[in-house]
């Protein structure tokens, strides 16, 4: 199956088995562990399911398309809203804590994120997809925390703020990717400190 479906996940049919589709995902997501995109098929995804090779094509056109659909299904349910703790520093670390905190008691999604974003540097298809689908939504809630920022005075109106989200978010995924130190409170709260202190002016 290669990655010729990509620019979002795609459900092809009207699905005959509710279970069937929560196996197929569920199977996926452990094997996108477990594997890496590369080292699982579709044959793979069915034994495990307990389905056909044809029941997947039935409802995805690769298995880019399952792979992504499975790692936003582990995600379902985990939606935190966008933080209003009126400071900037308070925002942002209770969205790292958030996301720290998941990561914590559901590692699936840590280890399926990182396999899928090693995909994403050879396949531009799924890379746009997970840009979509996952990053872009991401750095909308950290403009909008920054954007009431701003309203307050607490930080310029010229503030690079995709620079800084970059160094924010690029910060916990270094550590979720690499693995080099723990991803935790004490990282939370310093690397917000130190951003947030170099983005006010003296």
């Amino acid at each position: 199956m290669g990655a010729t479906a990509i620019p979002e996940p795609v459900r092809r049919g009207r699905p005959r088995s509710e279970r069937a589709h929560r196996a197929i995902l569920r199977a996926a997501a452990e094997l996108l562990a477990e594997r890496g995109l590369r080292g699982m098929s579709a044959g793979d995804i069915a034994a495990r399911a307990k389905v056909s090779k044809a029941t997947i094509y039935r409802w995805w056109d690769s298995k880019e398309a399952v792979a992504l659909d499975a790692f936003l299904a582990e995600l379902s349910g985990e939606e935190a809203p966008v933080p209003d703790t009126g400071s900037l520093a308070g925002d942002l670390k209770a969205s790292l804590r958030t996301r720290i905190r998941l990561l914590a008691r559901r590692p699936v999604i840590g280890r399926t994120q990182a396999a899928l974003v090693a995909e994403t540097q050879t396949d531009p298809r799924l890379r746009e997809a997970y840009l979509a689908h996952v990053m872009r939504p991401l750095r909308q809630q950290g403009r909008d925390m920054f954007a009431k920022a701003v309203d307050r005075g607490e930080v310029p109106a010229d503030t690079e703020v995709d620079l800084a989200l970059d160094l924010i978010y690029g910060a916990l995924y270094h550590r979720l990717f690499q693995g080099h130190a723990p991803l935790d409170d004490h990282f939370a709260v310093a690397a917000v400190d130190l951003i947030v202190r170099g983005l006010r002016r003296p």
